[in-house]
């Protein structure tokens, strides 16, 4: 089969990856600008009672729109299994599965909905060992938002990026200033954001590569699918 062939077969994930890099590639800047302007709470009593006067903007401070942004990953790395299993099928096979692995865990992690249920427990409970027990399951769930789940997420989405980064640098199917970027936002992504002011200084550094890297990745995929 030529290789035009190949890449005509898989028009319909090639385009599906290219529209869901380039709306990723739009929220990103959308929800540092949300953070700048509106900072999430410091305290669980804040982030419950910001979900009272605020749904919305309380569960967009619980990375609502990161849900989203992993869930547009998916399509993403497809693609790119699809694009780049030529160059080397099991290393493309090792980061995609790694990859998905890291998108189900992610959302094991997440409990921006457990804490909206929170809210409105915590707004209708009617003595103060309510409000106590709720506090307290409400620093149970910021802790799991944090803890483990979320670390082993942010190291598996690292190593698969590292791994097609490398991928791409030795294929023909994307520049090399593609996989540059790739490498460089995996670099950066190497201390995950949890790690104190290092970590989140390191998270904010990779996002500068990685939104260049979207923009890349959807103009190469939508001309593969042409």
């Amino acid at each position: 089969m030529a290789q035009a062939d190949f890449h005509t077969d898989w028009r319909g994930l090639y385009r599906t990856g290219a529209i869901a890099a380039i709306v990723m590639a739009v929220i990103i800047p959308i929800q540092g600008a949300i953070y700048a302007f509106y900072p999430p709470p410091e305290t669980v009593t804040g982030h419950l009672e910001l979900l009272q006067r605020n749904w919305l903007l309380g569960l967009l401070s619980l990375d609502l729109l990161y849900l989203i942004d992993t869930a547009l990953t998916l399509p993403i790395y497809l693609a790119l299994y699809i694009a780049l299993r030529r160059v080397s099928r099991s290393a493309m096979l090792i980061a995609t599965a790694v990859a998905l692995v890291g998108i189900a865990v992610y959302y094991a992690s997440n409990t921006a909905f457990e804490m909206l249920s929170l809210s409105r427990q915590y707004a209708a409970a009617a003595t103060e060992a309510q409000h106590t027990a709720l506090l307290g399951a409400g620093h149970a769930m910021l802790a799991l938002y944090t803890g483990t789940a979320f670390n082993v997420y942010y190291v598996l989405s690292d190593v698969a990026l590292l791994i097609i980064a490398f991928v791409m640098l030795r294929s023909d199917v994307f520049s090399k200033k593609t996989g540059y970027l790739a490498l460089a936002a995996g670099i950066f992504m190497a201390i995950p954001s949890t790690v104190g002011t290092i970590g989140l200084v390191f998270s904010l550094l990779s996002l500068v590569p990685w939104e260049v890297w979207l923009i890349f990745i959807a103009r190469r995929l939508w001309q593969l699918a042409q």
